[in-house]
């Protein structure tokens, strides 16, 4: 149901969504645009991709959230981020993290204002099935620490 959970490790979400955009900005703050374009490997991003998929990812959670919340038994409609990723190249890493770390803002504030009824909503991601709101904020607490240690990993 959700394939980033073993990331978390218990750690509270909510605390490591609210810290990842400050964590990556003091990663990347002073890196050339050569080193944020390295690609560790053949067919794996850069830096600056993953940066790209971190902004469109917050994007799509944020649909996510607002529909689970908005709307009875939501279904998920999934997305191809090899075919969404076709385009990073192109994209600027800084304007990737400010969009990111704007968009993370706004889900950190509804997400705090969540009930525990809230949390418990249920929606259905065709490919994953069904799960609540708060496994929707946990997988985005396990993709940040997820994408954070590649971005680590990279720059070491």
């Amino acid at each position: 149901m959700n394939p980033y959970a073993s990331y978390l490790g218990g750690r509270d979400p909510l605390e490591v969504i609210r810290a990842t955009p400050a964590r990556i900005e003091s990663l990347i703050t002073e890196r050339s645009s050569e080193t944020l374009n390295r690609k560790p490997a053949p067919g794996k991003w850069s830096v600056r991709e993953i940066l790209s998929h971190l902004a469109d990812c917050e994007i799509v959670f944020a649909f996510r959230l607002r529909q689970a919340l908005a709307e009875d038994d939501h279904v998920i409609q999934p997305f191809d981020q090899d075919a969404w990723a076709t385009t990073y190249s192109r994209n600027d890493a800084t304007r990737a993290l400010a969009v990111f770390s704007i968009v993370r803002q706004w889900n950190v504030a509804l997400i705090q204002e969540m009930s525990a009824t809230d949390l418990a909503r249920t929606l259905n991601h065709p490919e994953r099935g069904d799960m609540t709101v708060k496994v929707v904020v946990d997988t985005m607490g396990g993709h940040d620490i997820n994408h954070l240690g590649q971005i680590e990993r990279i720059l070491a």
